[in-house]
């Protein structure tokens, strides 16, 4: 993979001066979903599958972009001078975000750099593809400016790039994981001050399989920003009675006693799930702690009936495969993973029995849906580095 690109980036931009290659992962969340922004917490880790970049320093202010996923595009141009969003320049507005999150806050990157990327995340399968590039990205740029960037503040930044650039209200998540990923580890974070522990996540007899529904979604153009106005909403109706600051300040016995607040039935239905999620969240960490795989996948599957029935961005075809894959040998567990409306789902499967788990869920997919889901049995990853 790494000299795929190399050989592409000579090809383009030629073979002169000092090129490295680069990697960061994209991201699966084991359980916790839309409470990222609801101030809970959140349970992802790194992938060994994600995004490849080689690149250059260069003597002017140009900045020249090609994707190998995007080949038909060509190598599109622009300078470190013009960092504006523009929806005509497709992909490059997430590299071209992370710079300007990058300048705006005060980091001296003086000169432009001609750029090559591959990644190995499906587009728009809600595995972040985006925070991907955007992480790798700014990876790029502090090795290449030698910035004095932590990893912490570089997922901000790409946040920042996401949120104020490209305009999609995302949480923290995404960009967290995928720059402080740990082999063989997911993340427990608390999103609402960012502490964070490394919880090992030992599958000795189980394998994580992510099940793609094919079904393409644009994150902007998704309700995910309206889901979040509603939590938000909620989260106003009942501050007029309780000192709290986020959602995910509440326990599910205090959500019940004051839900009556919410004058609106689906938005205590939004919040109920963004309450019941976190607590989801820190028992999954306890169960992994002792070790617990079956107690997991009950609260994962809990995790999905809640995004279907209470927060309602799942859709036919992430519940079939979730469906599917619950009456298979092996499972352990299932559920949506990502904004929903689409993308991924996740399952944890008997090793020995996944091929069969495969096999037999994407028939029953295709028969139901019309066309095939596509199936990666994953690894757990390390965050960005030079390779």
């Amino acid at each position: 993979m790494k000299e795929k690109v190399y050989l592409k980036f000579e090809e383009l931009f030629g073979k002169e001066g000092e090129i490295k290659t680069y990697f960061a992962p994209g991201r699966v969340n084991l359980i916790g979903e839309h409470t990222d922004y609801n101030g809970g917490h959140v349970f992802p880790c790194a992938l060994t599958m994600g995004t490849y970049a080689v690149a250059r320093k260069r003597n002017d202010n140009k900045l020249r972009f090609y994707s190998i996923n995007f080949e038909k595009l060509g190598v599109l141009e622009s300078t470190i001078d013009e960092l504006k969003y523009n929806k005509e320049e497709n992909w490059i507005n997430y590299p071209k975000g992370m710079i300007w999150a990058m300048k705006e806050e005060g980091f001296n990157i003086n000169t432009g750099f001609d750029i090559v990327y591959y990644g190995t995340i499906p587009n728009g399968a809600g595995l972040s593809s985006s925070a991907s590039i955007e992480v790798l990205t700014g990876f790029v740029l502090k090795d290449l400016f030698n910035l004095n960037v932590d990893m912490v503040k570089l997922a901000l930044l790409g946040q920042k790039a996401e949120n104020k650039y490209v305009g999609v209200n995302c949480g923290i998540m995404d960009q967290f994981v995928i720059a402080n990923g740990k082999k063989d580890c997911a993340i427990f974070l608390d999103t609402a001050n960012l502490e964070f522990e490394y919880a090992p996540v030992k599958l000795k007899e189980e394998k994580i399989v992510i099940m793609n529904t094919n079904k393409k979604r644009g994150l902007g153009d998704s309700k995910y920003n309206e889901r979040r106005a509603e939590c938000e909403e909620a989260l106003k109706e009942l501050q007029t009675k309780l000192n709290i600051k986020s959602l995910g300040e509440l326990t599910e016995e205090e959500f019940e006693k004051n839900k009556h607040l919410i004058k609106d039935k689906n938005r205590k239905k939004r919040a109920k799930h963004a309450v019941y999620e976190n607590q989801r969240t820190i028992k999954a960490v306890e169960a992994l702690k002792e070790n617990k795989i079956e107690e997991l996948g009950k609260l994962m599957i809990a995790s999905h009936n809640s995004l279907r029935d209470d927060y309602e961005v799942t859709g036919k075809e992430l519940d079939t495969l979730v469906d599917e894959s619950l009456k298979q040998e092996g499972i352990i567990g299932a559920r949506m993973t990502g904004a929903g409306f689409g993308g991924c789902a996740v399952s944890i499967v008997k090793s020995d029995k996944v091929e069969n788990f495969i096999k037999n869920v994407g028939k029953a997919y295709k028969d139901k849906i019309g066309y095939e889901a596509s199936f990666y049995t994953v690894e757990i990853g390390d965050g960005p580095q030079i390779i």
